[in-house]
């Protein structure tokens, strides 16, 4: 039969077998009473699974979720949901699919319909539909298409050289359009820029920060493309009788572009990028589409396509999922014994940097409650070398505090999270011990005895922090190496002394907090110890303060992610 069939498609944008069974939402307007069987049609004539209500591969629900009753029919848009949703299965055949009917085609229903796929647990969510840009949309773009860590897409338009809404939105992958055509060359494939594909400038929406082309001071539209030419169009099952036309048709547009690119989302796992930014950092990973015109621009790369980046096919069309794919992270083994090693791996970071850090957790903690770090360019706490790191491994030796931990990949000395790793269960012994100071009420400068017990493995990276009570475990006063009684770092591990402490000169109330292995598992806090005020320094709390990267701030050397290279952890010197 006429048309792209599932396997042409899967081989022109190298499209992988297999994949998760991620969710995949399409949004269109009015009922397509037939969606499910006509989709059964599709999926059975090329060999896909089932994908059905009873199986739970398939769902319809009206706009707010509901399915005992659904928009009135409508044969246009009905071919719209055949089309989207055949397009999903052969891009993706293992997914789940959604489909959410908004009651018309007014933005006020379908921006519901957007919320609610994100409410219900959609990955992606495709958008097959626009119209022209107008003053009130950087509104609704926030209302209806913000929704971090969802990869929404939308069709850039079948008119040519011109924007619509909301492909423009900052916070929704643009979907271009080409002529894909057999071809003689490695690939077996070539493509052009379609005539009728979207492009250009915003009117309102301003440059997002991944867009760094200069022919448009605000958002340019498209991000990416796939195949939209009528003439090189796609097979389709519909039927609904529209037109006169029904059964096996050939359909083309932005509507094919659009549900392709949210299927590879979903076929590459992508559960925690940045979008639609993920593919700016990847473009290597495209096919760049270099020829064709959809219009009249002043021979810019805005309606013609170059090398590079262009207004019709913005990045280029999909290489298999790379592209769309965010970093992945493991860890092995899963058991450790206490102190005992794992081999911590990632993967597929786009645009590594000298500070990407990995940070160990306990689970469920949030991002700024790290235990410990390490820099991937160095598998240490020490900040070596300006290399940056896309895919590697350290060895990382477990806390000697038997728990439950994760570790955790960041981007660029930042709390950007790529990636977790599974969970680590840590069989050592649970956290104890204790640490008290003598006497508990000091002059202003005066001396305390700060002495400790560690039942836990003691190791050269013990030691203690001075806090005001309710201080964060990440802001301390000050701090002292337990076997060498001073900032500088000795060689050996004291399960249990004692150390001789001078006082701040500032007055309050102050305790120590005894901590395990160079990081910040807490083991033991003192008593507290009252500092007779002075009338020069009133006692003050210390807080923990989160600073661009690089940037120096009260107590930056004692400060952990997000941290300056130069002084990670909370001291001045002597890291591990």
């Amino acid at each position: 039969m006429p048309g792209y069939h599932p396997v042409d498609l899967q081989l022109a944008y190298n499209v992988p077998t297999g994949g998760p069974g991620q969710l995949v939402a399409i949004v269109d307007a009015y009922d397509d009473p037939n969606a499910e069987s006509d989709l059964g049609v599709y999926r059975s004539q090329f060999g896909l699974s089932s994908c059905t209500t009873a199986n739970g591969c398939f769902k319809k629900v009206n706009q707010s979720g509901g399915t005992d009753s659904y928009p009135a029919p409508n044969g246009g848009w009905a071919q719209e949901i055949s089309l989207d949703l055949d397009m999903v299965s052969a891009i993706c055949p293992n997914c789940h699919i959604l489909l959410v009917e908004a009651n018309s085609n007014h933005l006020s229903d379908l921006g519901v319909a957007v919320n609610t796929a994100a409410r219900l647990g959609a990955k992606a969510i495709s958008n097959s539909y626009g119209s022209s840009e107008y003053s009130s949309e950087t509104t609704d773009e926030s209302t209806y298409f913000n929704h971090p860590g969802l990869a929404i897409t939308a069709s850039s338009g079948d008119g040519g050289y011109g924007v619509e809404f909301p492909a423009a939105s900052q916070y929704v992958t643009a979907a271009g359009g080409t002529t894909l055509s057999r071809a003689s060359n490695a690939r077996g494939w070539s493509e052009t820029v379609w005539s009728g594909a979207g492009s250009g400038c915003s009117a309102y929406i301003t440059k997002p920060a991944y867009q760094t082309d200069a022919g448009c001071s605000d958002r340019t539209v498209a991000d990416v493309a796939a195949d939209a030419d009528p003439g090189t169009g796609v097979a389709v099952y519909d039927s609904f009788r529209y037109q006169g036309l029904k059964g096996w048709l050939v359909f083309g547009g932005t509507s094919v572009a659009s549900p392709i690119i949210s299927s590879l989302y979903a076929l590459a796992d992508n559960t925690t990028g940045s979008y639609p930014a993920d593919p700016y950092q990847k473009p290597s990973a495209l096919f760049d589409v270099t020829s064709g015109s959809n219009g009249s621009c002043g021979g810019s790369y805005l309606c013609n396509g170059e090398p590079g980046y262009d207004g019709p096919t913005g990045l280029g069309t999909p290489n298999g999922t790379s592209a769309f794919a965010n970093p992945t992270v493991s860890v092995s083994p899963t058991t450790v014994s206490a102190g005992g090693p794992v081999i911590f791996t990632w993967s597929n970071v786009a645009n590594p940097t000298s500070t990407d850090w990995v940070g160990l957790y306990h689970l469920g903690a949030s991002n700024g409650l790290y235990l410990d770090y390490f820099w991937t360019n160095s598998c240490s706490s020490n900040y070596a070398n300006s290399n940056a790191v896309g895919s590697g491994s350290c060895s990382y030796t477990m806390p000697y505090v038997g728990a439950t931990y994760e570790l955790r990949l960041f981007s660029s000395n930042t709390y950007t999270l790529l990636g977790t790793s599974s969970s680590i269960a840590d069989s050592g012994p649970a956290a104890s011990g204790a640490i008290s100071a003598t006497p508990s009420s000091v002059a202003p400068g005066g001396s305390v005895t700060v002495s400790w017990t560690n039942r836990v493995t003691a190791t050269k990276g013990d030691g203690f922090g001075l806090y005001h009570p309710g201080d964060s475990d990440y802001a301390p006063i000050d701090w002292i190496w337990d076997d060498t009684c001073s900032y500088a770092m000795g060689t050996t591990a004291v399960a249990s002394g004692s150390c001789s402490y001078t006082m701040p000169a500032s007055g309050g109330s102050y305790e120590f907090r005894l901590f395990s292995n160079n990081s910040y598992i807490r083991l033991a806090v003192s008593n507290s110890v009252s500092v007779g005020a002075t009338a020069s320094a009133a006692p003050t709390t210390s807080t923990t303060t989160t600073t661009a990267p690089g940037t120096a701030g009260s107590g930056d050397a004692k400060r952990g992610p997000v941290h300056s290279p130069s002084a990670p952890l909370w001291h001045p010197a002597g890291h591990r």
